[in-house]
């Protein structure tokens, strides 16, 4: 196909070009949850649309939300070709723990084949590896597809503006099918795609005991230390299965059918290959299931963090007056991240002893999603990925949060093609964050070969 290979062959003669404009990105520490870097933020949705600018997209624009910018960019829009919401973000992590990393990370290392930096593997690269195969395609003429660009700059604090923009913007972000850039490959040969999130509920609880920290002498043993009554509270919140046992917490699950736990079971994950990557002497997790079926398809509960008393270096015998907990859910499809609110508080009323006073804070929540597997996109993705990597794609479903899938399918009606090209050991959210090179120039040959399968009628 003349077209292909036109376009794979642009790519291929600016690979470097690629490096040097992620390079150029990832120096930018548009850190969402840090107030100090909002600037950060509104200079990276700039430099994206410089960007998109430069590589003949003309309508491309910073647009305001409540909180911290967004970018909305799209070409022409031709009645007979399909449509295509690309979604990215280009916010990243903080870098704490900041003395782990082994070089600056907003200044980008390419050491071997990987490029380290925060927010290489999340998710600038393969934002701008998206952005390189709409070059490339242009090189040869019109796109095949209509492309419209939502781009955020909150994804990491949770996406707060986001279904607000989405239902007022309806219309402006109307199309066919959403392209995710936020995934990632199961490794540089072996491609695969998500077509399933969980969502997240996040809360805060503190306890409560006396009005200030008292000397543990003198009061020890009269007064019900809150950090001990909440370390139990947090305890019961699972049983010997290791199953949650919030009231209700399970009732909306969708159960896993036989045809799904097969699928399920072509993902090449080990317990031993899971174990050596995190480091643990043993797994745990809720009995009757795989690690791949807790990993993406079943519900869990997460403590956090946990603060009470004295921490500091030394001795100072307090019996501290309160004691704080953050814990997330994260959800799977059908369940409601609204509920589980009612059920924190419904097993805190039953179990909370009278000795403390609790309160919980949200800090947030979005929704799960899941995608039909054997749809015509779907099939154009499994395509695009075979023909790069030179292997059949297979599905998983992965554990983390990306809010806008489940907000897109509940506000525009479409689903998301999640296809990224970041590695598992990326170290994503923590120290050295590393984007894999050669992945990403496939990633590139792989989202040309997906917006030209998409144009094809005849895809399958």
């Amino acid at each position: 196909m003349p077209r292909l290979e036109s376009a794979l062959e642009f790519a291929r003669q600016r690979e470097q070009e690629l490096v040097d404009r992620c390079v150029e990105l990832l120096a930018i520490p548009s850190i969402s949850t840090l107030p100090e870097h909002r600037g950060d933020v509104a200079r990276a949705a700039q430099w994206l649309v410089d960007e998109l600018h430069r590589v003949g997209i003309e309508r491309a624009e910073v647009m305001e939300t409540p909180g911290l910018p967004l970018v909305y960019a799209e070409t022409p829009q031709v009645s007979d070709r399909p449509t295509v919401l690309v979604y990215g973000h280009f916010d990243v992590q903080p870098t704490d723990p900041i003395e782990e990393w082994d070089s600056d990370p907003f200044d980008a290392a390419l050491r071997g084949e990987e490029l380290f930096a925060r927010g290489s593997s999340d998710m600038k690269c393969s934002l701008l590896a998206f952005v390189q195969a709409v070059e490339a395609l242009q090189d040869g003429g019109d796109l095949p597809v209509n492309l419209k660009f939502l781009l955020e700059g909150e994804e990491e604090v949770g996406s707060p503006s986001l279904p607000d923009f989405i239902r007022e913007h309806r219309d402006l972000l109307r199309a066919d099918v959403a392209v995710n850039c936020d995934g990632e490959t199961h490794s540089p040969t072996q491609p695969s795609i998500c077509y399933a999130l969980r969502g997240l509920a996040y809360f805060e609880i503190e306890v409560h005991g006396a009005k200030q920290d008292l000397h543990s002498g003198v009061f020890g043993g009269s007064l019900h230390n809150p950090a001990q009554a909440l370390c139990e509270l947090l305890a019961g919140m699972h049983d010997k299965d290791g199953r949650v046992t919030l009231p209700g917490f399970y009732d909306a699950v969708r159960p896993l059918d036989d045809e799904e736990r097969a699928v399920l079971a072509r993902v090449p994950l080990t317990d031993g290959e899971w174990r050596a990557m995190t480091g643990v002497p043993a797994l745990w997790g809720e009995t009757g299931y795989t690690l791949v079926e807790r990993l993406g398809a079943r519900p869990t509960l997460e403590v956090n963090g946990l603060v009470s008393g004295f921490t500091g270096e030394g001795a100072k015998t307090v019996l501290p007056a309160k004691a704080l907990a953050k814990i997330s859910m994260r959800l799977v499809a059908d369940q409601n991240p609204d509920d589980i609110e009612g059920q924190l508080r419904a097993y805190l009323d039953q179990h909370a002893p009278e000795t403390i006073a609790w309160e919980v804070r949200d800090l947030g929540r979005a929704p799960g999603a899941i995608t039909a597997r054997d749809s015509r996109e779907m099939r154009a993705a499994q395509r695009a990925l075979h023909d790069t990597f030179g292997a059949e794609p297979f599905f998983k479903r992965e554990g983390g949060s990306v809010p806008v899938v489940g907000i897109m399918q509940q506000e525009l009606g479409i689903d998301s093609i999640i296809t990224g090209f970041r590695l598992p050991n990326s170290n994503m959210h923590g120290p050295n964050e590393k984007q894999h090179v050669p992945t990403l120039h496939k990633g590139v040959e792989a989202f040309i070969r997906l917006l030209l399968n998409l144009a094809d009628s005849e895809c399958t």
